[in-house]
């Protein structure tokens, strides 16, 4: 397939490249591709031509997103909707990212693709208004995603490296830590995540709509941390504090696990969290000298 991908730099996307089972990528940068502006995403589908689009990008800083609302609005939803349109234009497959914190947090067993949102924060209004726009411009080939917590080779530029990297960095500054025990999430591993993309994309009967796909299993962000530095092997002491639920100023879901329900039912299931934590910290961690 000739797939254009979005978000070459960030996680995912630097993992969905090197996971590619073999299909001809265009992954253009910042400087080729303005998401901002409609008539440049138009011109770039009419000229590639592409089989599926890939969108990856997003305005994730979350508390940023409170104070620059317009940003977050124009990469979350409006740039969603414009690739949407121009999908639908050329014939093209559209798959874009959604987060976990479009919900409330008010459950306490894990969310399925038909639960109803209720966002608390600017961030997720922008990305359930994206899921919402994407389907709204293109509901017969748009494929949404949410996903939760990453964490992968590339690091998330927008927030200074990703979750285990700061983390393993805490490390070498001190011996005691304080951690969030009352947020309950799954943290992916985006080398799972994109693995299972590819696996959704192939499959026959993966039709438009909404999908969960995350690792299997949940913890607190105290537990990940915890386990992070047991697989480690680094003696830090976390101390587990309730914020209840809140942070820099802003809600966030006390419970945002999601169930991959729609992709288990047709046999694509990720790895468990802890088991995605190991084999990052085996590898990735281990090769960059970091222990």
């Amino acid at each position: 397939m000739k797939i254009l991908l979005i978000g070459k730099s960030g996680q995912l996307g630097g993992d969905l490249i090197r996971n590619n089972p073999g299909h001809e990528i265009t992954a253009p940068g910042r400087d080729e591709l303005d998401l901002a502006d409609g008539a440049d995403i138009g011109r770039m589908l009419v000229g590639l031509r592409p089989d599926v689009v890939i969108n990856t990008a997003a305005f994730h800083n979350v508390p940023l997103c409170e104070i620059e609302v317009e940003r977050a609005f124009r990469i979350n939803c409006a740039a969603v909707r414009d690739l949407a349109m121009a999908c639908r234009t050329v014939g093209a497959r559209f798959v874009t990212f959604s987060s976990d914190y479009v919900f409330g947090g008010e459950k306490r067993t894990p969310y399925a693709e038909d639960d109803r949102p209720q966002p608390l924060q600017m961030y997720g209004i922008s990305r359930l208004a994206g899921e919402l726009a994407a389907q709204a411009a293109y509901p017969e080939g748009s494929v949404i995603i949410r996903t939760c917590g990453l964490y992968g080779r590339s690091g998330a530029q927008s927030k200074g490296g990703n979750f285990v990297d700061k983390r393993i960095e805490d490390a070498k500054a001190r011996l005691v830590l304080e951690m969030g025990c009352d947020q309950v999430v799954v943290p992916t591993s985006t080398d799972d995540l994109s693995r299972a993309v590819w696996q959704l994309l192939a499959h026959p009967r993966s039709g438009a709509g909404i999908y969960h796909l995350v690792n299997e299993g949940e913890c607190s962000w105290y537990e990940f941390t915890k386990a992070i530095f047991e697989i480690a092997n680094l003696a830090v002491d976390v101390i587990p504090i309730d914020r209840g639920g809140v942070s820099d100023g802003m809600r966030r879901p006390l419970y945002s696990v999601l169930a991959n329900v729609r992709a288990k039912s047709i046999g694509i299931e990720l790895p468990h969290w802890r088991n995605a934590l190991e084999r990052y910290i085996e590898t990735v961690v281990a090769d960059s000298g970091d222990r």
